[in-house]
Protein backbone atom coordinates (compact mmCIF):
# COMPACT_ATOMS: atom_id res chain seq x y z
CA UNK A 1 0.00 0.00 0.00
CA UNK A 2 0.79 3.27 -0.72
CA UNK A 3 0.32 6.65 0.96
CA UNK A 4 0.85 10.07 0.61
CA UNK A 5 0.85 12.45 4.08
CA UNK A 6 0.33 15.96 4.19
CA UNK A 7 -0.14 18.59 6.98
CA UNK A 8 -1.01 21.85 8.37
CA UNK A 9 -2.05 23.72 4.93
CA UNK A 10 -3.37 26.75 6.62
CA UNK A 11 -5.47 27.80 3.68
CA UNK A 12 -6.36 31.43 4.61
CA UNK A 13 -7.72 33.22 1.24
CA UNK A 14 -4.36 34.64 0.54
CA UNK A 15 -2.59 33.48 -2.55
CA UNK A 16 0.82 32.21 -1.13
CA UNK A 17 -1.18 29.58 1.16
CA UNK A 18 -3.57 28.61 -2.00
CA UNK A 19 -0.39 28.03 -4.92
CA UNK A 20 1.21 26.08 -2.04
CA UNK A 21 -1.24 23.65 -1.39
CA UNK A 22 -2.09 23.84 -5.39
CA UNK A 23 1.07 22.66 -5.98
CA UNK A 24 1.38 19.34 -3.74
CA UNK A 25 -1.32 18.63 -5.65
CA UNK A 26 -1.06 18.67 -8.65
CA UNK A 27 2.30 16.99 -7.94
CA UNK A 28 0.27 13.56 -6.12
CA UNK A 29 -2.15 13.91 -9.41
CA UNK A 30 0.93 13.30 -11.62
CA UNK A 31 2.79 10.92 -10.37
CA UNK A 32 2.82 8.32 -12.49
CA UNK A 33 1.73 5.59 -9.81
CA UNK A 34 -1.36 7.09 -8.30
CA UNK A 35 -1.44 6.71 -4.68
CA UNK A 36 -3.92 4.49 -2.80
CA UNK A 37 -5.00 7.72 -0.75
CA UNK A 38 -3.81 11.01 0.58
CA UNK A 39 -3.92 11.76 4.11
CA UNK A 40 -4.40 15.02 5.42
CA UNK A 41 -3.31 15.35 9.01
CA UNK A 42 -4.81 18.84 10.26
CA UNK A 43 -4.82 22.34 10.76
CA UNK A 44 -6.16 22.60 6.84
CA UNK A 45 -7.86 25.58 7.43
CA UNK A 46 -5.71 28.79 9.42
CA UNK A 47 -8.93 30.84 10.65
CA UNK A 48 -11.36 27.79 10.52
CA UNK A 49 -13.97 29.70 8.48
CA UNK A 50 -16.03 28.65 6.25
CA UNK A 51 -14.57 30.16 3.08
CA UNK A 52 -11.54 27.85 3.36
CA UNK A 53 -12.88 24.92 4.27
CA UNK A 54 -14.60 25.28 0.46
CA UNK A 55 -11.43 26.33 -0.88
CA UNK A 56 -9.52 23.01 1.06
CA UNK A 57 -12.58 20.98 -0.59
CA UNK A 58 -11.53 22.32 -3.94
CA UNK A 59 -7.98 21.98 -3.91
CA UNK A 60 -7.95 18.03 -2.19
CA UNK A 61 -10.15 16.88 -4.96
CA UNK A 62 -8.24 14.22 -5.95
CA UNK A 63 -9.04 10.38 -8.26
CA UNK A 64 -7.73 9.09 -5.17
CA UNK A 65 -9.28 8.88 -1.55
CA UNK A 66 -8.41 11.96 0.45
CA UNK A 67 -8.76 11.07 4.09
CA UNK A 68 -8.61 14.01 6.74
CA UNK A 69 -8.68 15.10 10.55
CA UNK A 70 -9.01 18.27 12.09
CA UNK A 71 -6.17 20.23 13.91
CA UNK A 72 -6.23 23.27 16.42
CA UNK A 73 -6.48 25.52 13.90
CA UNK A 74 -9.47 23.79 12.60
CA UNK A 75 -13.41 24.23 14.20
CA UNK A 76 -15.43 21.22 14.04
CA UNK A 77 -18.30 22.83 13.37
CA UNK A 78 -17.67 24.83 10.11
CA UNK A 79 -14.82 21.91 9.40
CA UNK A 80 -18.27 18.80 9.07
CA UNK A 81 -20.43 21.89 7.33
CA UNK A 82 -18.13 23.11 4.60
CA UNK A 83 -15.14 20.23 4.17
CA UNK A 84 -17.26 17.25 4.53
CA UNK A 85 -20.42 18.34 3.64
CA UNK A 86 -22.12 17.15 6.98
CA UNK A 87 -24.49 19.10 9.12
CA UNK A 88 -22.34 21.13 11.64
CA UNK A 89 -21.54 19.89 15.14
CA UNK A 90 -19.21 20.01 18.10
CA UNK A 91 -18.41 16.42 18.55
CA UNK A 92 -15.03 15.08 17.79
CA UNK A 93 -14.45 14.17 13.97
CA UNK A 94 -13.54 10.11 14.00
CA UNK A 95 -13.81 8.25 10.55
CA UNK A 96 -12.21 4.75 9.73
CA UNK A 97 -11.16 4.18 6.54
CA UNK A 98 -10.30 0.82 4.85
CA UNK A 99 -7.35 1.26 1.91
CA UNK A 100 -5.71 -1.76 0.26
CA UNK A 101 -6.63 -4.49 2.87
CA UNK A 102 -5.16 -1.48 5.93
CA UNK A 103 -7.79 0.16 8.37
CA UNK A 104 -6.64 4.09 8.59
CA UNK A 105 -8.17 5.39 11.73
CA UNK A 106 -8.23 9.44 11.15
CA UNK A 107 -8.65 10.78 14.80
CA UNK A 108 -9.55 13.96 16.26
CA UNK A 109 -6.93 15.12 18.49
CA UNK A 110 -8.26 18.90 18.95
CA UNK A 111 -9.14 20.38 22.13
CA UNK A 112 -11.05 23.68 20.94
CA UNK A 113 -9.55 26.81 21.84
CA UNK A 114 -6.53 25.82 22.19
CA UNK A 115 -2.87 24.59 20.68
CA UNK A 116 -2.65 21.26 22.65
CA UNK A 117 -3.71 17.96 22.33
CA UNK A 118 -6.18 15.35 23.77
CA UNK A 119 -7.82 12.25 22.77
CA UNK A 120 -11.07 12.72 24.50
CA UNK A 121 -12.43 9.28 26.59
CA UNK A 122 -15.29 9.08 23.43
CA UNK A 123 -12.83 9.29 20.86
CA UNK A 124 -9.99 6.41 23.08
CA UNK A 125 -13.63 4.23 23.31
CA UNK A 126 -14.16 5.09 19.36
CA UNK A 127 -10.28 3.70 18.88
CA UNK A 128 -10.51 0.67 20.76
CA UNK A 129 -14.14 -0.49 19.24
CA UNK A 130 -12.80 0.06 15.81
CA UNK A 131 -9.86 -1.69 16.40
CA UNK A 132 -11.47 -4.86 18.23
CA UNK A 133 -13.98 -5.18 15.56
CA UNK A 134 -11.11 -5.68 13.01
CA UNK A 135 -10.80 -8.82 11.33
CA UNK A 136 -7.79 -10.97 12.13
CA UNK A 137 -4.61 -9.99 10.07
CA UNK A 138 -5.93 -7.40 8.98
CA UNK A 139 -3.14 -3.91 9.97
CA UNK A 140 -4.01 -0.72 11.29
CA UNK A 141 -2.56 2.69 11.23
CA UNK A 142 -3.74 5.69 13.27
CA UNK A 143 -3.41 9.27 12.24
CA UNK A 144 -4.08 12.30 14.14
CA UNK A 145 -2.42 16.10 14.15
CA UNK A 146 -0.73 16.47 17.66
CA UNK A 147 2.71 14.66 18.20
CA UNK A 148 2.57 12.45 21.49
CA UNK A 149 6.40 13.07 21.45
CA UNK A 150 8.63 16.02 22.53
CA UNK A 151 10.50 16.92 19.41
CA UNK A 152 12.82 18.93 20.91
CA UNK A 153 11.62 22.26 19.76
CA UNK A 154 10.01 24.56 21.99
CA UNK A 155 6.54 25.23 19.65
CA UNK A 156 5.94 21.79 19.11
CA UNK A 157 6.57 20.27 22.55
CA UNK A 158 4.27 22.92 24.12
CA UNK A 159 1.51 22.02 21.91
CA UNK A 160 1.66 17.89 22.01
CA UNK A 161 -1.11 15.75 22.42
CA UNK A 162 -1.16 15.55 26.69
CA UNK A 163 -1.93 11.88 28.52
CA UNK A 164 -0.35 10.04 25.88
CA UNK A 165 -0.10 7.57 28.14
CA UNK A 166 -3.79 6.33 27.49
CA UNK A 167 -3.14 6.18 24.05
CA UNK A 168 0.25 3.72 24.53
CA UNK A 169 -2.26 1.26 26.59
CA UNK A 170 -4.82 1.18 24.12
CA UNK A 171 -1.99 0.50 21.67
CA UNK A 172 -0.70 -2.09 23.97
CA UNK A 173 -3.90 -4.26 23.60
CA UNK A 174 -3.84 -3.51 19.80
CA UNK A 175 -0.52 -5.22 17.98
CA UNK A 176 -2.02 -4.84 14.94
CA UNK A 177 -1.51 -0.99 14.74
CA UNK A 178 1.53 -0.74 12.73
CA UNK A 179 2.45 3.14 13.69
CA UNK A 180 0.95 6.18 14.40
CA UNK A 181 1.26 9.42 12.27
CA UNK A 182 0.89 13.29 13.14
CA UNK A 183 1.16 16.63 11.68
CA UNK A 184 1.45 19.96 13.72
CA UNK A 185 5.03 20.38 14.13
CA UNK A 186 6.04 21.64 10.69
CA UNK A 187 9.13 19.87 10.61
CA UNK A 188 8.94 15.87 8.93
CA UNK A 189 10.34 13.92 12.18
CA UNK A 190 10.46 10.04 12.76
CA UNK A 191 10.31 8.76 16.50
CA UNK A 192 8.92 5.73 18.09
CA UNK A 193 5.87 6.11 20.46
CA UNK A 194 4.24 3.12 22.23
CA UNK A 195 7.29 0.47 20.67
CA UNK A 196 6.11 1.21 17.08
CA UNK A 197 7.05 3.93 14.26
CA UNK A 198 5.96 7.84 14.71
CA UNK A 199 5.51 9.51 11.77
CA UNK A 200 5.74 13.27 11.41
CA UNK A 201 4.37 14.69 8.49
CA UNK A 202 6.05 17.65 7.06
CA UNK A 203 3.85 21.15 6.54
CA UNK A 204 2.63 22.69 3.07
CA UNK A 205 2.55 26.09 4.83
CA UNK A 206 6.07 27.04 6.56
CA UNK A 207 9.05 24.87 7.80
CA UNK A 208 9.84 25.34 11.33
CA UNK A 209 13.77 25.73 11.84
CA UNK A 210 14.98 23.81 14.73
CA UNK A 211 17.32 25.46 17.68
CA UNK A 212 20.30 24.81 16.36
CA UNK A 213 19.03 26.34 12.75
CA UNK A 214 18.12 29.96 13.80
CA UNK A 215 16.44 31.46 16.06
CA UNK A 216 13.43 32.46 14.39
CA UNK A 217 10.79 28.95 13.72
CA UNK A 218 8.80 29.85 10.69
CA UNK A 219 11.04 28.98 7.57
CA UNK A 220 8.93 30.16 4.75
CA UNK A 221 11.33 30.07 2.09
CA UNK A 222 11.45 26.75 2.36
CA UNK A 223 9.56 24.39 -0.25
CA UNK A 224 6.15 22.22 1.08
CA UNK A 225 6.63 18.88 2.14
CA UNK A 226 4.56 15.56 1.83
CA UNK A 227 5.49 11.90 3.00
CA UNK A 228 5.28 9.08 1.26
CA UNK A 229 4.47 5.71 3.65
CA UNK A 230 4.78 2.45 1.99
CA UNK A 231 3.32 -0.39 4.15
CA UNK A 232 4.53 -3.76 2.64
CA UNK A 233 3.76 -7.38 3.63
CA UNK A 234 5.25 -7.83 6.08
CA UNK A 235 4.10 -4.96 7.96
CA UNK A 236 6.89 -2.94 7.57
CA UNK A 237 6.42 1.20 7.36
CA UNK A 238 8.62 2.65 4.95
CA UNK A 239 8.43 5.86 4.73
CA UNK A 240 10.11 8.60 1.90
CA UNK A 241 9.94 12.66 2.52
CA UNK A 242 10.00 15.01 -0.34
CA UNK A 243 9.82 18.84 -0.52
CA UNK A 244 7.41 19.74 -3.84
CA UNK A 245 9.10 22.53 -6.15
CA UNK A 246 7.34 21.80 -9.11
CA UNK A 247 4.79 19.16 -10.63
CA UNK A 248 6.92 16.19 -12.44
CA UNK A 249 7.15 15.58 -15.85
CA UNK A 250 5.11 13.24 -17.77
CA UNK A 251 6.90 9.48 -17.63
CA UNK A 252 8.28 8.87 -21.16
CA UNK A 253 7.24 6.09 -23.34
CA UNK A 254 7.49 2.35 -22.38
CA UNK A 255 7.79 3.88 -17.91
CA UNK A 256 6.85 0.88 -15.97
CA UNK A 257 6.02 2.61 -12.83
CA UNK A 258 6.79 -1.38 -11.02
CA UNK A 259 10.23 -1.17 -12.20
CA UNK A 260 13.25 0.50 -11.15
CA UNK A 261 14.16 3.33 -13.45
Amino acid sequence: MLLAQISDLHLDGGDRATRRATRVMEYLRALPRPVDALLVTGDIADHATEAEYEEAARILTAPFPVLACPGNHDARPAYRKAFLGEPPAATPVNRVHHIAGTAILMCDSTIPGRDEGRLDPETLAWIGTTLGALPDGVPALIAFHQPPVELHHPLPDAGRLEEPERLAALLDAHPQVVAVLTGHAHTAAASTFAGRPLIVGPAVTWTLRMPWEGDRPADRDQPPGLAFHVLGEDRRLTTHFRVVLRAPAPPGPGFNPRLPA
